[in-house]
């Protein structure tokens, strides 16, 4: 000890970890382990539109949280357009390409610098579009204004 102060070793905080589990029958439905309905298999829905709709909510549910976070209402809606060919690095075929545009409506409205925080806290949140090689590109629309 030196001095009036003492200082306590630190201890490197423990990463939270988070687990999901689903299952699919023979049938092809869905099922969380949350529970809820099942997702049924239809030929309009391949794997590739479940993981763009996974991405829009997770990257919608990452503002929701960013916002509740600042003292603001959120609610919004989004799209998103995957391209998927083969990679010229290892040639298999992945979405080389993807865009979302979310609409999202906050209130009360932050001002310009407290939204371009909020906006890169919601991207940097979503675990669905950190999971992802090709990292998406975003087009955020709030109350009304482009980003």
């Amino acid at each position: 000890m030196f001095g009036p102060f003492h200082y306590a070793p630190t201890v490197p905080a423990r990463p939270r970890i988070l687990e999901f589990d689903v299952s699919v029958d023979r049938a092809g439905d869905a099922r969380s382990g949350l529970g809820g309905s099942p997702l049924p298999r239809e030929v309009e829905w391949w794997a590739e539109h479940l993981l763009l709709a996974g991405l829009v909510r997770c990257t919608l549910a990452s503002m929701d949280y960013s916002a509740h976070h600042a003292g603001l209402d959120s609610l919004g809606s989004g799209s998103a357009h995957g391209t998927v060919t083969r990679r010229e690095d290892d040639g298999l075929y992945a979405f080389v390409g993807i865009e979302t545009t979310l609409e999202v409506d906050l209130a009360p409205a932050p001002d310009p610098v407290a939204l371009t925080e909020l906006v890169a806290r919601a991207e940097r949140g979503c675990f669905v579009s950190n999971s992802l090689i090709a990292k998406p590109r975003h087009r955020w629309v709030v109350n009304g204004q482009e980003v």
